[in-house]
This record gives C-alpha cells, structure tokens and sequence, in this order.
C-alpha cells in the first residue's frame, strides 16, 4: 500500500527500493553476460541518497557537465564520464578534476581540449552520429534527426585527430528495443568502422529499455559479445531510464473539481513543474486505478493548479467520481522528474521519499520558500 494522506503530505516521489534492486539486477546479469560495463545516466535519475545502492550493481555514472561529473565523482565514484556539446574554457579544468573518461562532439573541440585531457590522464572520446533514425514519434530526443548537433558524421570527421581517441561514443535510441541498437550498430561500424582498430572503447549511449517486459535480452548479450569478437574494444551502455524504470512514484491530491464540457479534477501537483516531459514529449502517464477516457464509469481531466492553460496532465477514467482529498498516484515517476522540476508560479517542490525493502519509508528532502526564492534575485 502507498502511504496515507496522513503520513506524507502531497505531492512527493516516493522511490521504492526494492522495484530500483529488482531492475539492477537485470543490469548486472547483462553486463555479466555480455561482458560489458553498464554506468548510470544520471540525466534521468540524480537521486544521490540511493546511489551507494546503484554503487553495488553499476560501474559508474555519465554526466552532461561539471555539475553532474562532480556529483557522480562525489556521490557515486567508481567511473565517471562525461559529454557536453561543447565545453566552457573556464570550467574545464573542473571537469579534468571530476571525470575519467571525456567525450567530445567534434573535431575542433577534440583539438581544443583534448592536449590537456591526455596530459592529465584522462580517456578521451568522440561523439559520432551514425545518421540512422529509428525513433518514432520522439522528434524531441532523436539525435540523428537531421541538422542534430549532437554527435559529428562521417563528412566532417577528420582523421588527423585519431592519435587523441582513446574511444567512440554515439547515443541514438529512445526507450527502445534492442533491435534498434543492432541496426544503429550496423550504421556505426558501416561509417566509421574502419577507424576501430586502436580504440580501447565504444560507448553504445542510453535509450536501451533493458528492464521493461519483453525487452530482448538475448539479441542485446549478442549484439555486444559480437562487437567485441570483431573489436578488442570495452563496450559501455549508459542508461538512465531502464536503471529506474516502474520504480517510482508521484503521489498527489484533489484540492478541487470543476466541470466545463468535461469534469476536471485540480491536483496538487502540475504537469508543468513537476513532471515537463508530460508536455515536452508529449506523454500520458499512468495513473494507478485508472482506464482510458471512457473505459471506466467516470471519466476526467486530471489538470495542475498553474496559470498554464496547458497544464494538464492528461484525460483518465476511474470507478467513482473523484473528489477533494483523494489521493491520485502516477507510476513510472523516478526517471526525468525530479531532475526537470522547477518553480515556475512559485509552485513547491514535491517531497523525495524513499522506501525501504521492509516497506518503511523515510522523507529524503523537503523543499521550501527559500528554494524558490534562492535561484531569483
């Protein structure tokens, strides 16, 4: 059970950590079968608490700046790598501090940064982009769509900078079978192949559903194990989703129901501010107890407090009638939540909670006036 409007007050995550250990254990049998190394996207998931949990199933974490590389060097350890589209002069040296492995996104900043990485040590990357789509539908996160600037092709790689390479990294897929990785594979070596020979490590980038339902497995372990036939090559995967995938939730409450061509319920909670991907992707959560408009006995628009007129969540259909006061838990809530949330409207932020593997849950964070007031001025 989820606990009460008495325990916690709305909205807050609540992590479970028994359903986060379920999906690391799928991830440290494929590594261990494939003979890869599996780091945490921490894009997706940055909830640094549970990360001496992740530490005992994951090799390490990637970043996309100075901030996450630090955190994933503090909090997580072990390996830490990181990409930026490009990087800022003065905050280099930091990311020389915090990260072992550095990906860059072209030749020129290859040639820019690179000198110094290899002189302090560091493993050095290049983003390629294989130019092979296989999204449907998430335009927004497709870096192969065309006029990406993520990841340098074929026609503007220069060769003169292979002697800095330490690896190649390409990032494609979206919550995507492994079937799509092994045509994206195909692309990659088809282009850029020929320059494998000498690279120490291929970094194969996120977007794998390795731990939902049905996910193939198999084709994955094979994918790999023949990359590294063809290649002496360490093979990474950087998931973020697929490490908490179905493991949290976003716990709210009814303040209000109003009707206007269709009943609307008023939560506590806001599309908006608390889960942005629901508008930026677009997606429809789902929502514990619920069906499809229409499915159940009463349906209604489930809609944040905001002035956004399009802060709305999404139309669902349930049992009775929702009033004041009931509780409305949204699944699927650990992965682009809390790392997205923001305080437009002066809106709070939603508590973090976690829950043990005997049930017991403990309040992580709670936020107040001043996180809203200390990033303005």
């Amino acid at each position: 059970m989820m606990p009460g409007k008495s325990a916690l007050r709305t909205p807050y995550f609540l992590v479970d950590e028994a359903l986060v250990e379920r999906n690391l254990k799928i991830l440290r049998d494929v590594a261990q079968e494939a003979g890869c190394k599996i780091l945490l996207a921490q894009k997706a998931f940055s909830m640094y608490s549970m990360y001496p949990l992740l530490r005992e199933y994951l090799d390490g974490s990637t970043a996309s700046g100075c901030y996450e590389a630090r955190l994933g060097k503090e909090e997580f350890g072990k390996e830490t790598h990181v990409f930026s589209p490009a990087y800022r002069e003065e905050e280099f040296p930091w990311i020389l501090r915090y990260a072992d492995h550095i990906v860059f996104n072209s030749p020129a900043q290859v040639r820019k940064f690179a000198p110094q990485a290899k002189a302090a040590g560091k493993s050095v990357g290049l983003r390629v982009n294989p130019e092979c789509s296989t999204q449907e539908g998430h335009a927004i996160y497709d870096p192969c769509a065309p006029g990406s600037r993520l990841g340098t092709t074929l026609a503007q790689f220069d060769e003169k900078i292979l002697g800095y390479l330490d690896g190649f990294h390409f990032h494609t897929l979206c919550e995507q079978d492994s079937d799509a990785l092994e045509t994206t594979v195909a692309a990659f070596e088809e282009k850029f192949g020929r320059y494998l020979r000498g690279i120490r490590w291929l970094n194969l980038g996120g977007g794998h559903h390795i731990t939902r339902e049905g996910y193939d497995i198999p084709r994955l372990v094979r994918v790999i194990r023949e990359l590294k036939q063809r290649y002496p090559v360490e093979v990474y995967l950087e998931p973020g989703e697929a490490v908490v995938l179905n493991a949290g939730f976003l716990v709210a409450e009814v303040l209000e129901t109003v009707k206007n061509g269709i009943e609307i319920a008023i939560l506590d909670t806001s599309a908006a501010c608390h889960m942005p991907d629901v508008l930026e992707m677009p997606y429809r959560p789902p929502v514990r107890g619920s069906g499809q408009p229409g499915e159940k006995a009463y349906t209604c628009r489930l809609a944040g407090p905001t002035c956004l007129a399009g802060d709305v969540i999404g139309d669902y259909s349930f049992d009775v009638p929702l009033r004041p006061g009931d509780q409305v838990i949204f699944e699927d809530m650990a992965l682009y939540t809390m790392v997205k949330t923001n305080t437009f409207n002066g809106m709070p932020l939603p508590s973090i909670v976690r829950r043990d593997k005997n049930g017991n849950c403990q309040v992580v964070k709670e936020f107040g006036y001043q996180d809203f007031k200390g990033r303005l001025s």
